[in-house]
């Protein structure tokens, strides 16, 4: 009789045994092949917060903090640049377009940026992701108010209501500026990225919501005034004095180097340039020792998993002494009893790995929507990668060499000592 046949039949008249055995090694390579997925995803997403940004310009500081702050919504800036640097700098002839931002004030916990509609027309995120509206319309005057998806589900926030931001990043109520009200004029589709943790406002709103009402003098009010007596939008050469930072777009991305290197030494101002994509790598990099720490206890796992078949094949021999004592009068000899164990045992594994690929992906298929809505984590659902498949094939081989084990106790054990019946 052929090995594979008698293996597949004694794994059946085992079914229990069998069952919790393959469940393990499921589960083990179920987690090993989900966390890879979800670093991968998360990577992805990652390296993916923007796009098609080839610089961000703002104070001199730390290339990470600038990331931090101006992308990602964490910390504080370093400073400010003023608004004279920035149109210098805006109509350089290698630039093809800027977007300004200004940070510092936030509502109810979320960061408040400042900036010009044409963000929402240049920001890119993944693979050309857009910005959109889920309702209502982008900002167009100095009390207007766009929110992110996220910051309108946390806070219960609809269309038309006035709401009073805070100077700062925290607190609420002690600073707020309640002067000046802004309108909830819309709210933007989920991005899965900073963007739906933001709230948005017009550089004329940030101006006109640090303006003292007390302070202000009745010839300043009069020259936003034209002859009709109609108020007039606040003007950025005349008001705006500072910002946080800006986004810039090259007009070809081989001069973002040399741009890049002008930036950071012009003594004029002070500045720090950075390339989003390189920070990005590097700010990754810096945090890769957590996806490092996952995969280990990942792989952790697997073996715990891989051992609990080991101690599972071994235990079995003593109750099987007669089999293969039975096995070896047939004809069988030792070599054919071992093969049988370290089959079976490839069996065993091979089983294992394919239903916890199989596994991991469901519930990676499942549960990516709540992944994305409660976490903010976008997961890609993609066909398994080299990697995925090396742990399948290695955990198939790790299941061989884990059979030699029984298969050596097998192949030592004599016919005789099988036939023996021990008092």
């Amino acid at each position: 009789m052929l090995t594979p046949t008698l293996a597949l039949r004694s794994l059946a008249n085992r079914r229990l045994a069998t069952s919790l055995t393959v469940a393990s090694i499921a589960l083990s390579v179920a987690l090993l092949v989900g966390v890879e997925a979800v670093r991968r995803g998360v990577r992805e997403g990652f390296a993916g917060t923007i796009r098609n940004t080839d610089l961000i310009v703002g104070a001199r500081g730390g290339s990470q903090q600038l990331l931090l702050s101006s992308v990602f919504g964490i910390g504080s800036p370093a400073g400010s640049m003023t608004w004279k640097t920035y149109e210098r700098w805006s109509k350089h002839a290698a630039i093809a377009w800027t977007i300004p931002i200004s940070l510092g004030d936030s509502y109810r916990g979320f960061r408040l940026i400042g900036t010009t509609p044409e963000f929402f027309e240049r920001y890119r995120f993944r693979d050309d992701g857009r910005i959109t509206l889920a309702s209502g319309r982008l900002l167009a005057g100095e009390s207007d108010l766009v929110i992110g998806s996220m910051v309108a589900e946390r806070l219960g926030l609809r269309l038309d209501t006035a709401i009073a931001v805070t100077h700062g990043l925290r607190g609420e109520g002690i600073a707020d500026h309640d002067h000046h009200l802004f309108t909830v004029v819309g709210i933007l589709a989920p991005t899965l990225t900073p963007v739906d943790r933001s709230v948005f406002v017009t550089l004329e709103g940030i101006t006109a919501m640090h303006e003292d009402p007390e302070e202000e003098h009745e010839e300043d009010r009069a020259n936003r005034k034209d002859a009709a007596g109609a108020p007039q939008a606040h003007s950025h050469d005349a008001e705006q004095e500072s910002i946080t930072a800006f986004l810039a777009g090259t007009q070809n991305r081989f001069e973002s180097l040399g741009l890049q290197r002008e930036m950071n030494t012009d003594v004029t101002e002070p500045l720090t340039a950075i390339l989003p994509a390189v920070a990005l790598t590097e700010l990754w990099n810096s945090i890769a020792y957590a996806e490092d720490g996952a995969q280990i206890i990942s792989g952790a796992v697997l073996l715990v998993g891989l051992l609990g078949m080991l101690v599972a094949l071994y235990s079995t021999l003593e109750e099987r002494r007669r089999e293969m004592a039975i096995l070896r009068s047939l004809g069988a000899g030792p070599r054919r009893i071992a093969s049988l164990l370290v089959f079976e045992s490839g069996v065993l594994s091979a089983a294992g790995a394919v239903a916890g690929m199989a596994a991991a992906y469901a519930v990676i298929i499942a549960g990516r929507g709540v992944a994305e809505q409660r976490f903010g984590v976008w997961i890609q659902v993609a066909a398994p990668g080299t990697l995925e498949w090396a742990y399948l094939i290695g955990v198939v081989v790790a299941g061989l060499l884990v059979g030699l084990l029984p298969a050596w106790r097998a192949y030592r054990n004599a016919l005789a000592d099988g036939l023996t019946v021990r008092l």
